[in-house]
């Protein structure tokens, strides 16, 4: 799938994780399920009927299944051709999500049973099992289609089944509908025949798919609904893009054309050919995460697949490669080759998210992805990762509830980041053959981590468990501290657990991960150097110039002394560091400041002296450190905060201009993104040239001209019109949030709204959130720019505690969206009494289901208040001294 606070005992490696699991009994096991089920889309309900073959392990009187939300009417039992019963005692453990049928004659081990369960359930609106999504048909009115999202623990909400991703049995799917659906699941067609309906009365065709090879019950997917498609045969097996009737079928066209080419390159580089007779990718216009790998029917969110190049940018382009390439990735690693349980979610969503870079990477090598991986990935692991509240990559997981909340940077990013390191220790091609027979050996079976170490032992002859194993069942990073002995021509390295509150007790400090230094000289870059130890010394040929973690693919922070960190800074210009190494040394530098182990002052140093930096992806870092040293100073002195604003300006703008904010036809990838960027950035602090140039184009836009906005501008000139403008410029973007042609404009168009500043624009936009208007799966597109400027915080606080019944009845805990709103709408204020504001608040409540999310927040507000008190007086004596402060 496309994407807090745990105790000690999270952290122990020794602690056998799989004994604590609240799993199935293991009595019986499915082989088969023949499921049929009939959709109503009048009353959103439907029928079912499952047969499921058992192999009886044990004897047994029992059987016990997953189920939630389900009603069920009947249930048989035979073995053989015998009924061993059809009236048994059914019993339903709500809580747990588990039905048991017990009768009185055992069926004995070694055996074969079947049971058959009819059972009806609810097309719901919450974006989980068999659910309902909308959209408009061509006469104006809601039409509906029927969809699944069964990750992780959903598929008992569509119908009985054993439900835990160890537990794979073969499926044969049978779907009801009228005439006019279109219907869909894992398999290619077998048969479609008219039947009787006992829904509707009338007559309706039944369409069964083949029977499908093992799989876990979460990759299943089946939808019914009036869709077009386009179809490629440039791969072995069809391939094609399904959209509802309402959306233009050929901006699908760049998604089809480059999963077809993926396919094909991920079947020759796994050495492993895609199993299924043919692959379908569809957009669904209710979905709750990115996109869904389902094997063979993989499902998006519109904007994540569907792409209007015509009106969409350089970066949404990237985004839905990167996201297609992920989802098909999951078609070998997680759908063939499964993890046995979630704590080894990592597996499935760290290795998709490294080869969606990897195979991006290969087919635009003009986007530098790479460069672009350590201000993105890279950047969003280390900042969860520093928190006190965050988890190990190996999480333990006790029961289905505790399963969406790690769903978050630690699996996807850190997961993918410990497999760069790891293929940067190897050698990329080495570690892709240990890959190559980690799919072979457990092709259709279920894995651990474990089983992925090995498989890169046989292949590399190194020992990979040993050097890995810290990584992923340790919470944290290190911090390298490197100080300089130039008596000895050698440099003292020393590690320690990096919190962002900068208040690491002795007892969280007792991991020593084995550190690849990936030392960078005039010489090369040593990649077998390595700090296995808590400290120690490593002797150089001279300290003129070495630099640690070359490219930034180790998992930590460095810190260098003031004086090393300038000398570095003129290595920067003089071309002795790669664009990773400078994205990298800026987010360091930042990173360590804003905990404390730097002074502030001398990262304001830094930036200043990268102004003539000619590179995107270390001006997206630069950008992003200012930015974050403004949120965390959003609540401070108003000239502070405008002397802050000042020094951005100065920072920005002659790159800004240089740039220029015209498009050409032979303007690269990279270079649309880094206008679009600088032209942000110079205009939300008031740079008068693109103030005016955003107004020019917005007013032509007001008055018709549909192109005078470039794509790559468009979320900036949204924003700039909003800060600077008043109800007018509101009325224009609203009415672009509500009636744009595509998905990305309108939601370009929604996330700039907060950028309102006046009181009743505020208070519109948030009942914008919560109305008809706004799809359940976009609540926090309107909401989320409020956080660039404190009334909008504050507003956003009071309308949760004003609206939070409505909001947990809108977003059920059980699943991730209340996660995202809780951490949007708390985690931006910088002062411990708005922690105790906020603490206050949810001691009455439950917290299940966003518990991290919220434990999160409450760290990285105490890390701003803490960086506050620290440094206050230091970035304002460096701002007086610089001119920006009287």
């Amino acid at each position: 799938m496309c994407r807090h606070q745990l105790g000690a005992d999270a952290n122990d490696a020794a602690m056998d994780i799989s004994k604590a699991r609240e799993v199935l009994p293991t009595n019986v096991k499915p082989l088969h399920y023949d499921l049929t089920l009939e959709p109503n889309f009048e009353t959103f309900t439907y029928e079912g009927k499952v047969v499921i073959d058992l192999d009886v392990v044990d004897d047994t009187t029992s059987i016990s299944l997953n189920t939630t939300d389900l009603k069920i009417h009947s249930t048989a039992i035979s073995s053989g051709d015998a009924v061993v019963t059809d009236s048994p005692a059914v019993t339903h453990d709500e809580d747990n999500q588990i039905t048991t049928i017990t009768f009185d004659k055992p069926i004995p081990g070694g055996s074969k049973a079947t049971l058959t369960q009819t059972f009806s359930g609810t097309l719901n609106d919450n974006m989980a099992g068999f659910y309902r999504s909308s959209f408009k048909a061509e006469d104006g009115s809601t039409t509906y289609m029927a969809t699944t999202q069964m990750e992780p623990t959903d598929a008992r909400r569509a119908f009985p089944c054993f439900d835990e991703p160890a537990l794979k049995a073969e499926f044969t799917i049978t779907l009801i509908a009228d005439e006019k659906m279109t219907c869909l699941s894992n398999m290619d067609v077998k048969s479609e025949k008219t039947v009787d309906s006992a829904m509707t009365g009338g007559k309706r065709k039944a369409v069964t798919f083949n029977r499908s090879p093992v799989m876990s019950t979460y990759l299943l997917a089946f939808i019914v609904g009036e869709l077009n498609y386009i179809e490629t045969n440039s791969f072995r097996v069809p391939v094609r893009v399904y959209a509802p009737k309402d959306r233009d079928i050929e901006h699908g066209r760049f998604s089809l054309e480059l999963a077809a080419k993926t396919l094909d390159f991920y079947e020759k580089t796994f050495d492993s050919p895609f199993p299924l007779p043919k692959m379908d990718m569809i957009a669904i216009p209710d979905f709750s995460a990115g996109a869904m790998e389902n094997w063979g029917l993989v499902t998006y969110r519109v904007v994540d697949v569907l792409i209007d190049e015509k009106v969409s940018g350089a970066s949404t382009k990237q985004r839905v490669a990167e996201t297609v390439q992920h989802e098909l990735a999951h078609q070998w690693f997680g759908n063939l080759v499964t993890m046995d349980f979630w704590d080894g979610l990592w597996l499935n969503e760290g290795f998709a998210t490294w080869m969606s870079w990897y195979s991006c990477n290969v087919f635009y090598p003009d986007w530098k992805v790479w460069e672009g991986y350590v201000t993105d990935n890279l950047a969003s692991a280390l900042s969860l990762d520093s928190l006190r509240s965050s988890h190990p990559i190996e999480v333990p997981v006790k029961r289905a509830d505790e399963i969406n909340q790690i769903f978050d940077a630690i699996s996807y990013s850190k997961g993918s980041c410990v497999l760069r390191m790891i293929s940067k220790y190897l050698g990329e091609e080495t570690f892709m053959e240990g890959i190559r027979r980690y799919l072979k050996k457990h092709a259709y079976g279920n894995t651990q981590t474990g089983d992925l170490w090995a498989a890169l032992s046989d292949a590399s002859g190194k020992d990979v468990e040993k050097v890995m194993d810290i990584w992923t069942k340790k919470v944290g990073f290190p911090v390298v501290a490197v100080t300089e002995d130039p008596a000895n021509s050698s440099i003292h390295l020393k590690q320690n657990r990096f919190l962002r509150t900068a208040d690491v007790k002795p007892e969280e400090d007792e991991t020593l991960f084995p550190i690849f230094l990936g030392l960078r000289t005039k010489e090369g870059v040593d990649e077998q150097l390595a700090l296995r130890s808590r400290e120690a010394d490593f002797k150089l040929k001279d300290l003129d110039f070495f630099k640690l973690n070359a490219d930034h693919s180790g998992l930590y922070r460095t810190s260098y002394t003031p004086e090393r960190l300038r000398k570095l800074g003129v290595a920067a210009k003089e071309g002795l560091l790669t664009v990773e190494d400078r994205a990298g040394m800026i987010a360091d530098a930042g990173s360590l400041a804003a905990s404390g182990y730097q002074k502030t002052s001398g990262v304001l140093s830094l930036l200043d002296s990268f102004k003539s930096e000619p590179e995107f992806v270390v001006w997206q870092e630069i950008t992003s450190r200012i930015s974050v040293l403004r949120s965390a100073w959003m609540f401070e002195d108003e000239a502070v905060r405008d002397a802050l604003k000042k020094f951005q300006l100065d920072l920005v703008k002659d790159k800004a201009h240089e740039l220029g904010w015209t498009f050409t036809e032979s303007d690269g990838h990279l270079e649309q993104q880094f206008k679009g960027m600088m032209f942000g950035s110079a205009g939300i602090v008031k740079d008068e040239a693109v103030v005016k140039a955003a107004f020019d184009m917005f007013n032509k836009f007001k008055a018709g001209d549909s192109s005078a906005i470039h794509p790559n501008l468009r979320g900036s000139v949204y924003a700039i019109a909003l800060s600077n403008g008043g109800k007018e410029e509101y009325e224009v973007i609203l009415n672009q949030a509500l009636h744009a042609k595509t998905s990305d404009e309108r939601n370009t168009a929604f996330r700039s709204l907060g950028r309102a500043k006046s009181p009743e624009l505020i208070q519109r936009t948030l009942a914008l959130s919560l109305s008809d208007d706004v799809k359940g799966q976009d609540i926090y597109l309107p909401i989320s720019a409020l956080r660039t400027h404190p009334a909008g915080i504050n507003a956003l606080w009071t309308w949760v505690k004003d609206n939070w019944a409505e909001l947990e009845k809108r977003l059920p805990p059980s699943l991730s969206m209340l996660s995202s709103v809780v951490s949007i709408t708390t985690s931006s204020f910088t002062h411990r009494d708005q922690i105790a504001d906020i603490e206050a608040f949810f001691s009455k409540k439950s917290t299940k289901g966003f518990d991290k999310a919220l434990a999160q927040s409450c760290d990285a507000i105490s890390a701003k208040a803490a960086w506050i008190e620290r440094d206050s007086e230091d970035v304002k004596s460096w701002l007086k001294e610089h001119g920006y402060l009287q």
